[in-house]
């Protein structure tokens, strides 16, 4: 096809791309990349996260398969391994840079502009969230969303991802060698569509690396007139496109082209189109890749639900209703992609015959440039998504599941043909009743547009019906076809194509290397030529019979002269079958004319017969009929001659034929064929006989393997309710295990003891809140080295400490001051789930700083050469000093029995040896009097002499100023002050 000089014009940048196609304004306009999960997608998505930097400036949002029953701990599973916050999602939240969103359990989520938005499950009814977010992000971010396939069962995300493909996105899948369940990323990777396999870790690098590879690409493409085009590299790789495909992209608009030329520069890190025509020729499988991206495959069953049911009510009853059941019916879709739209006019014809309880025959050709989608379209296997898109009932009736996939059943794909064809190249389907192609002239420049609706004119039938896309008209035929529904693109033909069309017929050429165009052969005109078909027609009309030029299926070819008076045309439905053309009795004698000369291949002429037609007088006609050989076509054909009679005499050019005895010889014939039918049919009815006894044993067979499968599944039921329990089960260790964490929470929460969790590279995994008094740490510190973090104690080996309580895995208790003032005894514990298992270690730190000064209180009390003790509110010792111990255990009291602490002292006076019973009561009476209150102390002397030595005592007992009362007593030994006194009588 020959190409104006405008050519292609400076492609836009990604970023501007993207602002084109965003229907409404973004508050965020980066990059949104989602991430799809299912089962298994955990440790996938941990992987994920451990890898990708926190500081890309994209939106990250996860879409798992989640019980709506149970609450998510995804998002402190994930904070885990990651620095971006991690947060479930709200209805109507806005998405910012660097952050992570989650879907809430029970919700669907769709995106709209920069808001998320949520609605809740249906309770009912298959539920593939990814597909349904990964759509949504298609139609809104176009080529700045990324898309990532992890582990998972079934085959939710395929569709999504190629919505996601088809607007130019990022199309990535873990490996399924790496996946805990790979059947969707097998089932997207199926689709060819994948820009790369890779496992999470290193997926994570390459969605990094795709994000901040957003320079500018450097196209341009100059126009045909330019010297230096030859050079130009989309020359080159438009031939390259060429080669391997016999697609001509230069008629595809400029713009289309460029953005899919871009993406793939983008994907393989490409800056200058110099470079990726070097790519591409070095590359096969690159050009195949970038052959495929340009060619949009965005579809899907029942597209626009209103002009199918539009179709439905104007075309489908329409044609139903008025072909009889040996009329085909014959449809054309063009540009079928991967086969939703043929199937769908199947589906939606097979229900307009149901309605109406007629059952004429249908053939739909379905046709697309790309074998790759004629293959994939003929198998008619299809994922689960597709019941998004199909009501259950249609599900149900024109397909069957196997496994994750749905395929089509045979009584549809039977009535269709796939196979290659080029729109724009190839000769076009001919005698159609409709012709659909949506959405495929968008992507076409006006010229090529022109000549497709042009093609697709000439091939419908009279008052046949064209199907065109939203977004697509008409053009320059428009005067040529009536409008059906201007809304939906519905419109019926008025006038067809009688003129020939330039259909290439010969060998494919290089139109990219064509800079002159021809005219067509058919057009082209000699005045000789002219003259002599003129003279030709003149000469028949003058001299020649009136002739008819009929086929072997006896339907009229072509007319010769004034045989129009010979015909009519009978009511209902058009037909050239020659038996309802002829008028009167003309019409037996041509046909057993035709039969007999068929038979022998030989001429034949009947007698005069007497021709009445309503506006002539009584003629007499014999009507001939010869064989026309022609060795181009191994087609036979006939001409019938029809000769009136004149005075003259005619020639004899055939043998006369007696028609009532042809007409005898044909009965007799069938008679013949009819009793050969007779003992045909009764031979079929005993094999018929034959095959219902080998059906009743077949049935027999079923009947039996229909139990065996009752058995078999009654044991999947048993297994099943096995399966049930093991859960319940796990269930209830799994509230065990709740508990006990929420136990283990509080207890730390309710000891106030510092305590650290650390794994084995000595990263904090946990912390009590206590703790933040000895290390500076907070919430968000989790997953970071301990020797990140300062700490108020004076304790300089700490980590080493550590690593070799790690190594011994021995337990480690030690004394350390804060610089505050405050002592701790530190313990570090491994931490063991299970025998000869470390992973990692226990740290806490008990508060002994009330126990420090109750020793320093202790060393004071026991600096003091009075016999010191404390008593309780009860009089019990709690306390005693030194001095205390050493008089009592030289003074008979070993091992302090009856004057050290857990002693009453009430009772010791009451009871002590050598001591006066009156200074024994006073005492008593003083110490009682000090804890009631009713005074502050008491003294008194007393006298305590040992064998070989007379001493004398001064005991002072004052009250305990504290919350819990008590009495402090002391012993003074006053025996050198009092060496003169000779009276020992007491003082109070």
């Amino acid at each position: 096809m020959a190409r104006n000089s405008k050519a292609l014009v400076p492609a836009a940048t990604e970023q501007a791309d993207a602002a084109t196609h965003t229907s409404a304004p973004d508050h965020f306009d980066g990059y949104v990349v989602a991430l799809g999960a299912s089962a298994g997608g955990l440790d996938a998505l941990e992987r994920f996260f451990d890898e990708l930097p926190a500081n890309t400036g994209a939106a990250i949002v996860v879409i798992q398969h989640l019980s709506p029953d149970h609450k998510s701990m995804m998002d402190n599973l994930l904070a885990r391994h990651t620095q971006m916050p991690v947060s479930m999602a709200e209805n109507g939240i806005s998405i910012q840079a660097n952050h992570v969103y989650l879907i809430p359990p029970g919700k669907n989520m769709t995106i709209a502009g920069s808001e998320l938005c949520l609605v809740p499950k249906t309770p009912h009814g298959l539920s593939l969230p990814i597909d349904l977010f990964l759509s949504s992000l298609a139609k809104v971010r176009r080529n700045r969303c990324v898309a990532v396939i992890l582990s998972g069962t079934g085959s939710d995300g395929t569709r999504g991802g190629v919505a996601i493909n088809d607007a130019g996105g990022f199309l990535l899948a873990q490996t399924p060698e790496s996946a805990k369940f790979d059947g969707m990323p097998r089932s997207i990777i199926a689709t060819g569509f994948v820009d790369e396999v890779l496992p999470p870790e290193l997926l994570a690098s390459r969605v990094a690396s795709h994000i901040n590879n957003t320079h500018p690409l450097k196209v341009k493409v100059v126009t045909d007139d330019d010297e230096d085009s030859t050079e130009n590299p989309m020359e080159g790789i438009f031939h390259l496109l060429y080669q391997i495909g016999g697609i001509n992209f230069k008629d595809y608009k400029p713009t289309t082209v460029m953005r899919r030329i871009e993406r793939r520069m983008q994907v393989r890190h490409v800056r200058e189109l110099s470079d990726y025509l070097t790519l591409l020729e070095n590359d096969r499988t690159e050009l195949h890749t970038l052959k495929r991206d340009t060619l949009i495959t965005v579809t899907n069953f029942f597209r626009d639900q209103e002009s199918f049911k539009v179709l439905q009510e104007e075309v489908m009853d329409r044609l139903v209703k008025e072909h009889s059941d040996g009329q085909p019916i014959r449809f054309w879709v063009a540009g079928c992609s991967t086969g939703e739209e043929p199937y769908s006019l199947a589906m939606l014809f097979a229900d307009a015959c149901e309605r109406h309880k007629r059952w004429p025959q249908l053939k739909i050709f379905a046709t697309d440039v790309e074998q790759q989608y004629i293959d994939f379209a003929s198998a008619g296997v299809y994922a689960e998504g597709i019941v998004n898109e199909i009501t259950p009932h249609r599900l149900e009736r024109f397909f069957t599941r196997n496994g994750n996939q749905f395929v089509i059943k045979s009584d549809i794909r039977q009535h269709i043909v796939f196979a290659r064809h080029n729109v724009l190249e190839d000769p076009p389907f001919t005698r159609m009743d409709l012709v659909s192609c949506r959405n495929t002239l968008i992507y076409f420049e006006s010229q090529a547009q022109d000549k497709v609706l042009l093609r697709f004119q000439y091939a419908l039938k009279h008052n046949g019906f064209l199907f065109l896309g939203s977004s697509e008209s008409l053009g320059m035929v428009h005067k040529d076809f009536a409008v059906i529904s201007a809304k939906h693109k519905i419109y019926r033909l008025l006038r067809p194509v009688n003129l020939p069309m330039d259909f290439k017929n010969g060998p494919k050429r290089d139109v990219s290397r064509l800079r002159v165009s021809t005219l067509p052969h058919e057009s082209r005109w000699t005045p000789e030529g002219g003259l002599v078909d003129s003279g030709l027609a003149e000469l028949l009309r003058g001299y020649a019979p009136p002739a008819l030029l009929i086929n072997e299926d006896r339907e009229l070819i072509h007319v010769y002269g004034d045989a129009q008076r010979y015909m009519r045309i009978p009511e209902g439905a058009a037909s050239l079958e020659i038996s309802k053309l002829l008028v009167g009795k003309l019409a037996p004698v041509g046909i057993a004319l035709l039969h007999k000369v068929t038979k022998d291949n030989v001429p034949l002429r009947s007698e005069l017969q007497i021709f009445n037609p309503a506006t002539h007088a009584h003629e007499m006609v014999r009507v001939m009929v010869r064989p026309v050989a022609d060795k181009t076509t191994p087609t036979r054909h006939f001409l019938m001659v029809f000769e009136a009679q004149t005075n003259a005499s005619s020639p004899v050019t055939a043998d006369a034929i007696d028609v009532s005895a042809v007409a005898n010889e044909r009965i007799h014939s069938l008679e013949r064929d009819l009793s050969v039918t007779r003992d045909s049919l009764q031979a079929t009815i005993e094999e018929l006989e034959t095959s219902n006894e080998e059906l009743q044993a077949t049935n027999e067979e079923l009947m039996a393997s229909n139990e065996e499968l009752q058995s078999t599944n009654e044991e999947l039921q048993s297994v099943n309710e096995e399966l049930y329990t093991v859960n319940a089960e796990n269930q209830e260790k799994i509230d065990i295990l709740n508990r006990l964490n929420a136990d283990l929470e509080n207890m730390t929460q309710a000891a106030l003891i510092p305590t650290l969790f650390v794994d084995q590279e000595l990263k904090l995994t946990r912390f009590t809140p206590e703790a933040s008094k000895v290390f500076r740490i907070r919430e968000g510190d989790v997953g970071r080295p301990l020797d990140d973090f300062s700490h108020q104690m004076d304790y300089p080996g700490f980590i080493n400490d550590l690593h070799r309580v790690m190594s011994n895995a021995s337990l480690m208790e030690r004394e350390v001051k804060t610089h505050d003032g405050h002592w701790y005894l530190l313990r570090a514990l491994p931490y063991i789930d299970r025998p000869h298992n470390i992973r990692g270690l226990v740290i806490t730190l008990f508060d002994m700083t009330y126990l420090k000064d109750m020793q320093h209180l202790q060393s004071i009390v026991d600096s003091l050469p009075e016999h010191v003790a404390v008593l309780d509110n009860t009089g019990r010792i709690t306390l005693v000093n030194e001095a205390w111990r050493y008089f009592v255990e030289h003074n008979g009291g070993r091992g302090l029995a009856r004057s050290g602490p857990g002693e009453n002292y009430l009772e010791v006076c009451q009871g002590g040896e050598g001591l006066d019973v009156d200074v024994a009561h006073q005492v008593q009476s003083g110490i009682r009097n000090i804890l009631k209150g009713q005074q502050d102390s008491f003294s008194i002397k007393y006298s305590c002499h040992s064998a070989d030595q007379q001493r004398w005592f001064l005991m002072y007992a004052a009250q305990v100023r504290h919350v819990n009362k008590g009495v402090v007593i002391s012993h003074i030994n006053i025996t050198d002050w009092d060496q003169g006194e000779a009276d020992d009588t007491p003082r109070a």
